[in-house]
């Protein structure tokens, strides 16, 4: 059959009235998806500040053991549970003419452990700590694997549902969003614990992210989606992993991403060091610590929406470049210039690096492949990433103990500014790879 031949013309002309359709599908409903999914972030950001993995879960886990690894794995269960499966579900997101009922059905899986915590906090006189710590790590794999199943679809859906050239400022608002409610949660979730027993106070702060759970979910499940014919080489699961292997090995660009964003995972090792670094060696005190960690959080909300919109009409590439660059300062600065001072600018650049990283990464990763094969670039933007997540804190931390935390921050000056070199150098978005 020649290129020419009345049937391929006519699917052509079949595939764009579609694309057309779904276009002007999404801006009649723009303006309702932006604003219902900016409430979802922000409902899902204010319960986490209720149920933070960072402090309240973690100090929940202390009152039944004081071991340091089993408290280092509440974020390491989080952070694998949300990036390992990704790549697994690809290929049934492909086959989705729409992802909203999957995202759904997924997401009480990650919220639903929260209600369980809450119950357990209330039993715990009358289970053996032992007992509890085993259901409390049970719930918090179910809750980080639900995130994981959910993630792959929810970022499709978003890219389904916002324009190109707004995705930069829609997740830019919506960071900043959860970060500004999370911030007022965990403000008023220590209020909770200290007026309330041990375990009546987290029980309320769970129950209470439980309610604001159910308001995002409800704003979420409000999200109008257009419909999208699955590619026929979708049901195929062979060909499904022969694409992945081929992008890999042809897609030179979104490679260069892939290495660039574990350069850039590896650039920001030294966050997690700052704020000890401060305290042991320039005597930093606790109430400053606080301080420093508030203008953190601070700058996340302030330059979120900020990096988006900038992203958006400048480019996404050059925003996570900017980043990078950001990273290497920030350890720069703690490196030769370590004085108290000086801790609100690297405060303000590690927001600024954590931000290009997570918001604008998630936006960069849009941008590979076409509607059919983007949910495979997404999973393996984030299933390929899962190890450096895990790797890059535990590298820090073997430098700083062996070599001094000194080493550490040269260490990650270099990555950081290799990231900069590669992205500059040999990354660009590609709209269209073929990918069997």
């Amino acid at each position: 059959m020649s290129s020419k031949d009345p049937v391929d013309s006519a699917g052509s002309f079949k595939n764009i009235m579609e694309t057309k359709s779904r276009d002007k599908f999404v801006l009649t409903h723009y303006k309702h998806n932006f604003l219902v999914n900016i409430l979802d972030g922000g409902f899902f950001g204010f319960a986490m500040g209720f149920a933070s993995f960072s402090t309240i879960i973690t100090l929940f886990v202390a009152n039944f053991s004081n071991s340091a690894i089993l408290i280092g794995l509440i974020p390491a269960i989080h952070s694998m549970g949300w990036q390992l499966p990704q790549l697994l579900t690809a290929q049934r997101i492909s086959q989705m003419p729409k992802v909203k009922s999957f995202v759904m059905f997924m997401t009480t899986q990650e919220r639903l452990p929260i209600l369980g915590l809450g119950i357990l906090a209330l039993l715990v006189p009358f289970i053996h700590p032992s007992l509890a710590l085993v259901i409390i790590f049970i719930l918090l794999i179910w809750q980080g694997l639900g995130a994981g199943l959910t993630a792959n679809a929810w970022q499709i859906l978003v890219g389904k549902i916002i324009p190109a050239r707004s995705r930069g400022t829609f997740f830019g608002a919506q960071s900043a969003a959860a970060n500004l409610l999370m911030s007022i949660g965990a403000i008023a979730a220590g209020y909770i614990l200290e007026k309330n027993s041990t375990n009546t106070g987290f029980a309320l702060c769970f129950f209470i992210a439980c309610i604001f759970m159910i308001f995002s979910w409800l704003s979420l499940n409000k999200t109008k989606e257009p419909e999208y014919v699955p590619h026929e080489d979708s049901l195929d699961r062979k060909k499904f992993w022969q694409s992945v292997g081929y992008i890999l090995k042809n897609d030179k660009p979104f490679l260069g991403f892939l290495i660039s964003r574990a350069l850039f995972q590896l650039g920001m090792m030294s966050f997690a060091f700052f704020i000890i670094y401060g305290v042991r060696f320039i005597h930093m005190s606790v109430a400053t610590a606080g301080i420093m960690t508030g203008v953190l959080t601070f700058t996340m909300v302030i330059v979120n929406p900020i990096l988006g919109w900038v992203a958006d009409h400048w480019s996404h590439r050059r925003v996570f470049e900017l980043g990078a660059i950001a990273a290497g300062l920030a350890s720069l600065i703690i490196l030769i210039a370590p004085t108290e001072g000086w801790f609100i600018l690297i405060m303000i650049l590690d927001g600024i690096a954590g931000t290009a990283f997570w918001t604008i990464g998630i936006v960069y990763t849009l941008e590979f492949g076409d509607e059919h094969s983007r949910p495979t670039y997404v999973g393996m933007s984030n299933t390929l990433g899962a190890p450096i997540a895990i790797i890059a804190p535990i590298i820090g931390g073997v430098l700083a103990d062996h070599a001094g935390y000194s080493a550490t921050f040269i260490v990650s000056i270099i990555l950081s500014l290799v990231t900069a070199v590669v992205l500059h150098f040999f990354v660009s978005p590609r709209q269209n790879v073929n990918t069997l």
